[in-house]
């Protein structure tokens, strides 16, 4: 009976020691790609001689696809990524600080309603769109009168928390530290760093990164944990952006703001670990 009691105890306490049983103090670190949907935003253009509001703009987002450039150190942010740092702070909740590196890229073979005015001086090229738009239809195609795209990128440094849970027992894994797989599910809000690329009215071609607003996110995803210390992990991210102070030229004058929502997929690789 004893010799039977301290064979259950020990493993009792090997089940206990496995790496994957607890998460509580564990740093994690993952890399990916994403693709994004945007919703239809109105976007007001403001500067000294202009004011006009872009209604229901279409944007798409600018997928590299498989391509080596995501390992590329040299030309890492040319893709959609996504790279996260986070911490356990107990075994369910972890704290972490992410950039989503994504792209937004308006729509050029369209035709939008603008309503607003234009009136630059004679000697501007802008100025063949000078007059006053009441709702009118404008075509964007030969890009004169507008391009514009946050493709290096639409960056949005957020913080997220999250809550994780193991469902191995689901799908009967025998043993946790060899395949572990985890349902998370998180919110988060952070600020957007936008390098904002514009040609508006004919004026010289402006990109240059700014804090232009704000955006909060909702998450949920599945992870799956090989060895103790590498995961694959998939997600679905959606949320809400806010940008009140979009830089589109040079000139302090100019400025656009918008907001809308975006939909991300994301697939990442990872490694948990403790310090």
């Amino acid at each position: 009976m004893c010799f039977a009691v301290n064979t259950f105890a020990q493993e009792e306490i090997a089940i206990q020691d496995k790496y994957t049983a607890h998460n509580k103090g564990k740093f994690f670190v993952s890399w990916g790609g994403n693709r994004e949907s945007y919703s239809k935003s109105d976007v007001t253009f403001r500067g000294k001689d202009y004011e006009f509001t872009v209604h229901n703009m279409s944007a798409h987002d600018k997928p590299k696809g498989w391509h080596i450039d995501y390992v590329n150190p040299s030309r890492m942010t040319i893709p959609q990524t996504n790279l996260k740092f986070g911490y356990f702070i107990n075994d369910h909740y972890s704290i972490a600080l992410g950039v989503d590196h994504m792209k937004y890229v308006m729509t050029q073979n369209q035709t939008a309603n603008i309503t607003g005015y234009v009136n630059l001086p004679a000697d501007q090229i802008g100025s063949a769109h000078n007059g006053v738009y009441n709702n009118t239809p404008v075509n964007f195609t030969d890009e004169t009168f507008l391009t514009y795209e946050h493709t290096d990128g639409l960056n949005y440094v957020n913080t997220e928390f999250s809550r994780h849970d193991d469902i191995s027992k689901w799908f009967r894994l025998p043993n946790i530290d060899k395949v572990q797989i985890n349902l998370t599910e998180g919110l988060g809000g952070g600020i957007l760093y936008p390098k904002t690329n514009t040609k508006l009215l004919g004026k010289e071609r402006h990109d240059d990164f700014h804090i232009s607003g704000y955006g909060v996110s909702a998450k949920a995803g599945i992870n799956v944990t090989f060895y103790k210390h590498f995961f694959l992990q998939g997600e679905l991210k959606g949320g809400y952006i806010n940008m009140q102070d979009i830089k589109t030229t040079s000139s302090n004058h100019d400025s656009a703001f918008q907001e809308f929502f975006f939909f991300q997929r994301i697939i990442s690789f990872g490694g948990v670990f403790r310090i």
